[in-house]
């Protein structure tokens, strides 16, 4: 029964995640992302942004007229102006959204696939055996990490020493648990 039961979740995690070289009898146990709150954090300070220049210039361009006659050409100029640093947040924050939404972790019954995206232009994937990792762990800093339920999780392995870290995971406890289990399991 077992084995039927794995059979059938490796066939369903190839046809959900055809990116991922899976061996045979693996399947993906849990999809790790980072958290919605620092999308929504991010979005907010873009908003924040998009608030403060558009208040700036209105401001500007009201000082101005009211002190020197201006014409209506050098105010349509500086308006298109405005309106192109404007969509250029815009586009930044639809960049870094995507860079954000891009860094996953898919943790398998045999591996972690780890993906990380620091820019559109620099990425790296890890590729770690459950059996290699030696310590799991999480950190939440902060009252935002708390209130928010957010927090990084840390793996380290043996032989090369390398630690893997992963920020801003909701429920990184819940992660943290499931992970020790599957290593635990790997290791008997």
């Amino acid at each position: 029964m077992k084995t039927s039961l794995a059979r059938i979740r490796h066939g369903r995690s190839k046809k959900d995640f055809p990116f991922l070289a899976l061996e045979e009898g693996e399947y993906v146990e849990l999809l790790i992302t980072r958290s919605k709150v620092g999308l929504i954090l991010l979005w907010i300070g873009a908003l924040a942004i998009l608030v403060l220049l558009g208040s700036a210039a209105a401001t500007s361009i009201g000082a101005l007229s009211r002190n020197i006659s201006l014409k209506p050409e050098a105010v349509s100029s500086f308006w298109l102006l405005v309106v192109l640093l404007l969509i250029i947040v815009l586009i930044m924050g639809l960049v870094v959204s995507k860079v954000y939404l891009n860094n996953k972790m898919f943790v398998t019954n045999k591996r972690i696939f780890h993906f990380s995206a620091q820019s559109p232009f620099v990425k790296s994937s890890n590729i770690i055996e459950l059996s290699k990792i030696e310590d799991v762990s999480f950190k939440q800093n902060g009252i935002i990490d708390h209130l928010f339920h957010f927090g990084t999780i840390r793996l380290s392995t043996v032989g090369d020493e390398t630690t893997y870290t992963f920020p801003l995971v909701d429920t990184p406890k819940d992660e943290l648990d499931l992970i020790s289990h599957l290593v635990h399991i790997q290791k008997k």
